[in-house]
């Protein structure tokens, strides 16, 4: 018996959907091109062809619908958001304006930041007061609430984020006016406190405000997409995916909508999660490059890093501190602006450059023929013959070559080049930026990337992915099946979570037990709520305890992970001992003697997914050397360069079997693009396995 499962993801360019038979590990999948004005449109295009082509009814569909989407990260970056206002304490309205004082750039006398999700005329101020003890010395009267009310219904709001100072320790005052506001206004009303409890005044505002600033944004669409399916018969619910790599109900989403902001790229990191699991890779690097942005995101021990903070709409996307930094726990990725939508030009040096901005869905690459004329990354690979414009999307959506051509003569033209060169010029300007972009992230990280396997995938990461690591010293690709829509099919095996956090200063050795709990026991209920809410059985629910900890008098924190179970078990000399060891591999020392401070508490609560059955898998080979189904001509470096290269249908690739680059391997969303001096061989799960000799 079938047991389906439906998942969807709205990135910049396209819309993908996959349909999976956990029972029997079937796969059908499909790509729509995004739909900005109306994303419902988009989701009903690919869901809708989907269907039709596995022969599936909406009604055999029982198990939650997983979402994962851009819409929030598009909101903010466009600013595109809803008539938002802020509340916070008399005093404190320009918070948003003076941020952290941080200028992420010291020598630009010109120094831009982004424009705050909620303006000063729309910031609003309050008498009350709670002393950084939590001691409440100020309630908001009656009188300064119903004034306040009159203001926001006269300045039109569709949401309200509610600040005010100290609430992370006692968030009385907070809850107080949003109950108030909520009650009178009808309008979306959310408060820091819930939102992210945390010390520090600028982020936990930032957080709120980007929270309530995208609450009309996902709550309409939520709404319509629910009323869709519910037309349409399908019998499941909708769980939206999460930064952090968890799953959570639709209503919490539309909640807490700024947990969105990652949605889709951690789906991605999450499927990577699962194959470095089956292909028992100590250290994967996954490379997912879409039609908008390509992200970075390494893997160890099976498992993405997290991080509990994570700025969007940054100025500068390589400068830390241009952007937004919300107090949100997200899986530990970099992301440029480098797709098969991104746009190529001369800067003022007259050199040739790439992204970040891109022509997106509407009206894409010149060669979709929608009325894009700037050459994009896409239109480069058709000139290249590395895409064969009459297969894209199985030729339901054929590009045209000529289109491509011309977008790209003008900038053929100020470099003095061919077209062809040109293009080969984008293509590897875009793989040097995502090769700069990775290496930066492993950094970080402390990691070294050389010999690190890649895992391609999205729609334009099988095309550069040899490229890419080419250039990161890697000597292995493997192009999974249905690489193009690997971002949608992760949501199919994320767990249902959510990361909490309440910050509560205090030195490890004067936390009391009793007080610990108590702050613990909050986190856990509203964990449990959550996951039930989303259908999880209360048995299934596990807890996983974490701290911010530092060394008294430092000004910044590192997270470490101390113990799972329903209560805290872990011993103060285990705590130290996994702080020490964290700040040992961070900066190479500890220092003695120095006591270590608590500074916020984490709690994270999870389901695991249901598990999945094996697909059924292509026959082992007769015989090892495939043959091509057709041969292009292709240039892999300059015009003069051009070569006959075997092009592959990848259906027709059996287990066992092997072939050498240069090949294309044509498939109905993507083309996999072995370059020279690359040996494939298809592993027992239908991947491609690219190892490069040995230069």
């Amino acid at each position: 018996m079938s047991d389906w499962r439906l998942a969807v993801d709205i990135g910049g360019t396209f819309t993908d959907a996959v349909l999976l038979d956990a029972a029997t590990g079937e796969v059908t999948v499909n790509k729509a091109l995004t739909t900005p004005a109306a994303p419902l449109e988009g989701v009903q295009a690919a869901v809708g062809q989907l269907l039709r082509r596995a022969e599936v009814a909406p009604g055999e569909i029982t198990a939650p619908i997983v979402h994962a989407t851009t819409l929030i990260t598009n909101a903010l970056i466009e600013n595109k958001t809803g008539r938002a206002a802020l509340v916070t304490t008399t005093g404190f309205g320009d918070t948003l304006l003076i941020r952290d004082e941080h200028r992420y750039d010291m020598y630009d006398l010109q120094i831009e930041f982004p424009d705050p999700p909620i303006s000063r005329e729309l910031t609003f101020e309050i008498d009350e007061r709670i002393a950084a003890t939590g001691e409440v010395l100020v309630v908001p009267s009656a009188a300064s609430m119903a004034a306040l009310v009159r203001e926001l219904e006269a300045a039109g709001v569709e949401s309200v984020a509610v600040c005010l100072l100290n609430s992370y320790v006692n968030p009385a005052n907070e809850r107080l006016l949003a109950d108030e506001l909520r009650r009178e206004l009808g309008v979306p009303v959310c408060a820091s406190a819930d939102i992210s409890p945390q010390i520090r005044e600028y982020p936990r505002m930032i957080t709120a405000a980007c929270n309530a600033a995208t609450m009309p944004v996902i709550g309409p669409y939520l709404d319509e997409l629910q009323k869709w399916l519910s037309a349409e018969g399908f019998g499941g619910s909708v769980l939206m995916m999460l930064s952090n790599g968890g799953v959570v109900s639709a209503d919490d989403a539309a909640a807490a909508p700024i947990r969105l902001v990652e949605s889709g790229p951690a789906a991605g990191a999450l499927a990577a999660r699962w194959f470095a699991r089956r292909m028992g890779e100590h250290r994967l690097l996954a490379f997912d490059m879409g039609g908008t942005t390509a992200k970075a995101t390494l893997v160890e021990e099976g498992e993405p890093a997290l991080t509990t903070t994570f700025e969007v709409a940054r100025r500068y996307r390589f400068k830390k501190g241009s952007g937004f930094p919300v107090s949100v726990p997200s899986v530990d990725l970099v992301e440029i602006g480098a797709g098969g939508g991104s746009l190529a030009h001369l800067d003022q040096f007259g050199l040739l450059k790439v992204g970040p901005e891109s022509s997106g869905a509407d009206p894409g690459p010149a060669c979709y023929g929608q009325g894009g004329d700037q050459p994009a990354v896409t239109d480069a690979d058709v000139v290249l013959g590395l895409l064969d414009p009459d297969a894209f999307l199985g030729g339901d959506m054929p590009l045209d070559a000529g289109l491509a051509q011309a977008a790209i003569e003008p900038l053929a033209d100020g470099l003095g080049l061919s077209n062809t060169d040109t293009a080969a010029g984008m293509y590897e300007v875009v793989s040097q930026n995502m090769a700069a972009a990775a290496r930066m992230h492993a950094v970080e990280r402390g990691v070294d990337l050389r010999g690190v396997t890649v895992l391609a995938f999205g729609g334009a990461g099988p095309p550069h992915a040899c490229r890419v690591a080419e250039l990161l010293d890697s000597d292995r690709v493997v192009f999974p099946v249905n690489a193009s829509v690997l971002s949608a099919f992760g949501t199919l095996v994320s767990p249902v979570r959510i990361d909490l956090a309440r910050s509560m200063p205090v030195k490890l050795a004067e936390v009391n037990p009793a007080g610990r709990e108590g702050l613990l026991d909050e986190l856990r209920e509203e964990g449990r709520r959550v996951l039930l809410s989303a259908g999880v059985p209360e048995a299934d629910i596990r807890f996983r305890y974490g701290i911010d900890a530092r060394y008294t008098g430092q000004g910044n924190e590192i997270t470490v992970w101390v113990g799972e179970g329903n209560a805290w078990e872990a011993s103060d000399e285990a705590v130290v001992e996994a702080f020490e060891a964290e700040y040992r591999q961070i900066y190479g020392m500890t220092i003695d003697d120095v006591p270590i401070e608590v500074v916020t508490w984490r709690l994270s609560a999870r389901a695991d997914p249901a598990e999945i059955a094996d697909a059924e898998l292509p026959p082992a080979a007769v015989d090892l050397s495939p043959q091509p189904a057709s041969v292009r001509t292709a240039v892999f470096g300059r015009e003069e360069d051009a070569i006959e290269v075997p092009v592959y249908r990848r259906a027709d690739l059996a287990i066992g079997a092997a072939f050498s680059g240069p090949a294309l391997v044509e498939e109905r969303e993507t083309t996999s693009i072995i370059r020279p001096g690359w040996q494939v061989t298809v592993a027992g799960d239908a991947s491609l396995v690219a190892v490069r000799e040995e230069q």
